[in-house]
């Protein structure tokens, strides 16, 4: 079974003679990169693992060291290399982060009762399906989703606690409240 990568970043171009490549992160937080271990670097005929010597910001780049390529020589073949990671080597997370690789895909259920009106003590109302999580857009204070509904109408939905109830990355399932004005 081939294991799943994710990608954190792309080597854009060399920097200087002794090894150093600029990359272009492709992670909310590109301070992750100093002291990691178990990169993947990806050429079309190589598979090679790399640890990190050392990183630093550039602008909206990182500029790394791998430890053991001392050269410009020994790198240079690689521009435009992506970096990956297993699931396993992947950041740790806060609660209620998620990855969007394991957001995307996921089915979309909408909670039907309205929560102004609901009795506590009242059953929950069933949750009818939307569709899928087929984006998501990063913005300055939130995330949107966009959700594909089965009519293939798109909608977006802001990733803010009054409409994202519940995500399950497990079962593949997010239980949505849709605001007056999101609706289909």
């Amino acid at each position: 079974m081939e294991e799943e990568l994710y990608q954190v970043g792309v080597i854009t171009q060399t920097h200087g003679i002794r090894g150093e490549v600029k990359v272009f992160p492709m992670t909310d937080d590109p301070s992750s990169f100093a002291g990691r271990k178990g990169l993947i670097l990806l050429s079309d005929n190589e598979k090679i693992l790399l640890d990190v010597e050392r990183a630093r910001i550039a602008g909206k780049f990182v500029i790394l060291k791998f430890c053991g390529i001392d050269s410009i020589n020994d790198i240079e073949k690689y521009k435009k290399c992506g970096l990956y990671v297993t699931r396993e080597n992947r950041v740790a997370l806060e609660e209620d982060e998620y990855f969007i690789a394991d957001l995307i895909g996921l089915d979309v259920y909408c909670d039907e009762e309205d929560a102004s009106e609901a009795d506590a003590d009242a059953p929950k109302a069933k949750a009818r399906f939307l569709g899928k999580l087929t984006d998501v857009f990063p913005t300055g204070a939130n995330d949107v989703y966009e959700v594909t509904l089965q009519t293939d109408k798109k909608i977006l939905i802001p990733a803010i606690r009054d409409c994202i109830l519940n995500v399950d990355i497990t079962n593949g399932r997010m239980l949505v409240h849709l605001l007056p004005g999101l609706g289909e």
